[in-house]
């Protein structure tokens, strides 16, 4: 497609990139510690006002159903659970750090709504395979990221692929590779690197829409959860090599649901 950033000018967009700020990176170190103390935590996230008021948002959410409103950052963290506040730190820490031009025309909050989504689906699917779920929730989150990368990075060539995907009623990692020459998924996974999230995710979202996946690897369970979040049939041997009855995990509602719409609604307001 004519255009196109080179392949060293895509390089030289792709390492300005920012990295994630200090604060963020902090506090997300903080709570890999096995000695964490809650209580200093709390301390931490309020030096944030941004973290602190999306967590407590999420703690007061209708999803949780608490009798009286949580009313300081400790008790957010007792009902949440590190994990969750994990999970809301990386987001509003990515949802800061790339600032998409409206001329890309990228929907921030439909982007959200799916990665959220497959978050959760992931999150499932790994207490299924016998895998980390947190790890799982975590590359759900990310699997996209390399969209909004995109856009952020290329914002007149990223509406033209849009414009080009229309026209050729293709699938976007297939617009994506005729208009860039790489795709969204292998700028998450370099986008995972540079923000140092360990190899394991940084794998699963390079891969994660891979044709030859190992059984019961992450990328798959990563590959599944998209396509439970988009709503798509899994073709075989994917399925199959997972041996998932997936009308029966459908007609089980997703779980964790509700709680990925409950994390979304915070994260957009």
């Amino acid at each position: 497609m004519n255009g196109a950033p080179s392949a060293a000018e895509a390089l030289r967009r792709l390492r300005d990139l920012p990295s994630l700020p200090d604060a963020v990176s902090e506090l997300l170190t903080l709570m890999q510690r096995d000695d964490l103390d809650t209580r200093y935590l709390a301390e931490r996230i309020a030096l944030d006002q941004a973290i602190a008021a999306k967590t407590l948002r999420l703690a007061n959410s209708s999803f949780y159903g608490l009798a009286a409103r949580v009313s300081s950052l400790q008790q957010a963290i007792a009902v949440l659970g590190v994990h969750s506040i994990r999970t809301l730190v990386t987001a509003i820490a990515m949802t800061g750090s790339l600032r998409v031009p409206e001329a890309a025309g990228f929907d921030q909050r439909a982007f959200w709504r799916h990665s959220l989504a497959a978050a959760a689906a992931a999150r499932a699917l790994a207490r299924r395979q016998q895998q980390n779920p947190e790890s799982a929730f975590t590359a759900g989150l990310l699997h996209d990221i390399g969209v909004p990368v995109l856009a952020t990075s290329f914002p007149d060539e990223y509406a033209a692929m849009e414009a080009w995907r229309r026209a050729h009623a293709s699938k976007q990692r297939e617009a994506e590779q005729a208009c860039f020459g790489f795709d969204h998924a292998a700028v998450g996974g370099a986008l995972a690197g540079h923000w140092h999230f360990p190899p394991l995710i940084q794998d699963a979202v390079a891969r994660h829409h891979e044709a030859a996946w190992q059984a019961r690897s992450l990328p798959l369970t990563v590959h599944l959860a998209n396509l439970l979040a988009h709503g798509e049939e899994p073709a075989p041997p994917a399925w199959q090599a997972l041996d998932l009855d997936l009308p029966a995990w459908r007609a089980a509602g997703l779980q964790g649901g509700q709680d990925c719409q409950a994390m979304c609604q915070v994260l957009l307001n």
